[in-house]
């Protein structure tokens, strides 16, 4: 019997809760673009509410691969982040648990969900597909509503536009009627004015019912034997106290065939799609094959590239060889020496000619881009198949190192980083899904573009999780651009209360005599500016600039604890020695050198380190300044 560790339960029940509270919010987000986008299509149709739930149902199924990458990534950044910020995670690592083996059973969790999504893409998601693009056909083909207004012309009805001033909500009878009846063509319109009316469906809803009373009628009874002649305007009027009419009218909701749908990419599984692949592939080969065929029997100037001939009874096709000349043809020459006319002719001839195999081929290669293009559709819908599961993977490894790393839970931090990251994922998916389709990349580079550009991502935030790397520490950003810019620090210093240590004139004057000494040295060893090649092969050695660093450190440490306010605030002057890069930029004289030689590069760096370099000296300069000043207070 296999037994959970209880760690691995306490990670488990943690998570499912939150991913399953995730996955219905992320649906229901991406539901409501699918209703706003489709709603024009479903309502004022009158659909049953069974017929909308249907859909809605396997709308749901479809946006699934939308939301499933989504909802991992907010899962885990929540369960890591409140386990961070509780400081749970903290105690697992100080009793010898590693991230990794924390995160162990969601990786578990998410390998078999990515599993299950590859299943569901494959088996569930065609289907889906075909009922759901089914119906919205279906619902778009569906007759409106038929719901008349008041004081406005209603044209819902194809070929009748009917105008009603009032209505009676509780008998249904309309007053003040106008009928513009053109269904046979708006040269040949019927007008129909009534008191009142009524409108009503046959039993089996394809037509409507309209009777009128109390009207008139007024028909255009000019036909094709009198148009075009002078006063052969022929009109009838017509004085009714009942007419009846009846307008085809279908309300009914006819469900289209799945059939037509299942045939196309987004209904098909992997064998399915890899079918249709090879298939269009022979296609597009034979269709290529032909043309090249074609081409090579296209006669050259009148030359043909192949003959038949007769060899033993048999009738056999050889090549043509080369035509032998005595001496090139001078077409220019023959050509002017024509007729005017003859020219004229040629060259309509030759317009002629190339504009009928231009059409020839574009037409052929129209139909073979249309069948790389079927070809490239149903490539990307298999690329599809495994990108689902990957994104799952990717979400997940950059969702719970980032939690772990900013200790944040709830939905405020969780849910902004969320957001950002399916937003750049999104754009990207959709970046290179549109560059497959359109033929510009491959299919396979465009379609997983997304997951190799969060993939380096995912591995970056794992690793620096693992080693408690401060990737969000603002210090630690300071610090690394203070090695390139040079941000002058100062020194804040206070007298303090309680002082362990008191100052010793003897050993003051000994430590402030020694960092006088050292920083000369410095000064008087460099006192030109270093050349191109020593700067780049020398620069200023970090060892002597660590010692120096190390020094002004402990002589400001040491008088820190002195009882005279004069000396605190003098020590104060003492500068902190910034770190420059640019003032060793390398360590490896060889590799100098290299930098050296590429001279666009070294140059710049060398002005700017030869500034830095500059900056310094007048940094030590102060300092021995400084020390000339604290020796006079010590003294006294």
């Amino acid at each position: 019997m296999i037994r959970v560790k209880r760690l691995y339960l306490f990670i488990l029940k943690t998570f499912l809760p939150l991913f399953f509270m995730t996955f219905f919010i992320c649906l229901f987000i991406v539901m409501m673009q699918f209703l706003w986008k489709y709603i024009d299509d479903m309502v004022g149709k009158g659909l049953d509410i069974v017929v909308i739930a249907e859909l809605f149902f396997y709308a749901a199924l479809t946006m699934v691969p939308m939301a499933l990458p989504l909802s991992i990534l907010l899962a885990s950044l929540m369960v890591f982040g409140n386990l961070g910020e509780h400081f749970e995670l903290t105690a697992m690592k100080a009793s010898g648990v590693s991230l990794l083996k924390v995160m162990s059973p969601l990786m578990v969790l998410i390998c078999m969900v990515s599993v299950g999504a590859f299943f569901f893409q494959n088996n569930v998601l065609p289907k889906a597909n075909v009922k759901m693009w089914t119906l919205l056909f279906s619902m778009r083909q569906k007759s409106p509503e038929l719901e008349i207004p008041e004081g406005a012309f209603y044209d819902q009805i194809q070929g009748y536009n009917l105008f009603v001033k009032s209505k009676d909500k509780e008998t249904g009878i309309l007053h003040d009627m106008m009928i513009y009846d053109v269904s046979k063509g708006y040269g040949y319109a019927n007008v129909i004015v009534a008191d009142s009316g009524k409108l009503s469906f046959t039993e089996d809803k394809k037509h409507l019912f309209l009777q009128l009373y109390s009207g008139e009628s007024f028909e255009d009874l000019k036909d094709d034997r009198t148009m075009g002649r002078r006063n052969s305007a022929l009109y009838r009027r017509e004085t009714f106290s009942l007419k009846e009419i009846l307008i085809p009218f279908d309300a009914t909701f006819n469900r289209m065939d799945d059939e037509n749908m299942s045939n196309q990419y987004v209904g098909k599984n992997l064998a399915q799609l890899q079918h249709t692949i090879d298939s269009v592939n022979v296609k597009v080969d034979s269709i290529g094959g032909s043309i090249a065929q074609q081409t090579l029997k296209d006669p050259v100037c009148g030359v043909p590239w192949r003959r038949s001939t007769l060899k033993k009874g048999v009738q056999v096709e050889e090549s043509v060889g080369p035509v032998a000349m005595e001496k090139p043809l001078e077409l220019d020459s023959m050509f002017g020496a024509l007729e005017l006319e003859k020219k004229k002719m040629l060259v309509n001839n030759a317009q002629k000619r190339a504009l009928s195999v231009r059409q020839e081929f574009g037409y052929k290669g129209y139909s073979l881009e249309e069948s790389k293009k079927t070809i490239r559709r149903h490539e990307i819908e298999l690329q599809r198949k495994f990108t689902l599961s990957f994104a799952c993977l990717v979400f997940f490894f950059i969702g719970a190192p980032l939690g772990a790393i900013i200790r944040k839970g709830g939905l405020g931090t969780p849910i902004v980083i969320s957001v950002f990251l399916f937003i750049v994922y999104y754009i990207f998916d959709n970046m290179g899904y549109k560059m497959a389709r359109d033929g510009h990349w491959e299919v396979w580079r465009g379609m997983w573009l997304s997951s190799a550009v969060l993939l380096p991502l995912g591995v970056f935030f794992t690793y620096k999780a693992v080693n408690d790397s401060a990737v969000f520490n603002p210090d630690a950003y300071m610090n690394f651009f203070r090695r390139f810019i040079g941000m002058q620090q100062v020194r804040h210093m206070e007298m303090k209360e309680v002082v362990m240590d008191d100052v010793i004139a003897d050993v003051a004057v000994a430590k402030i005599n020694a960092l006088k000494t050292e920083c000369i040295d410095f000064l008087n060893m460099h006192a030109k500016r270093q050349s191109y090649l020593k700067y780049w092969t020398c620069g200023y050695s970090q060892e002597v600039r660590d010692k120096l660093y190390a020094d002004i450190e402990d002589l400001a440490t040491y008088l820190g604890n002195s009882k005279e306010q004069l000396v605190i605030n003098k020590t104060a002057d003492l500068p902190i020695l910034r770190n420059l890069v640019l003032y060793q930029p390398v360590k490896l004289p060889k590799f100098g050198v290299v930098l050296m030689i590429l001279f666009p590069i070294g140059l710049p760096i060398y002005i700017l380190g030869v500034k830095s370099q500059k900056t310094f000296k007048q940094e030590l300069g102060q300092t021995v300044k400084v020390c000339d000043e604290l020796l006079k207070l010590v003294d006294k």
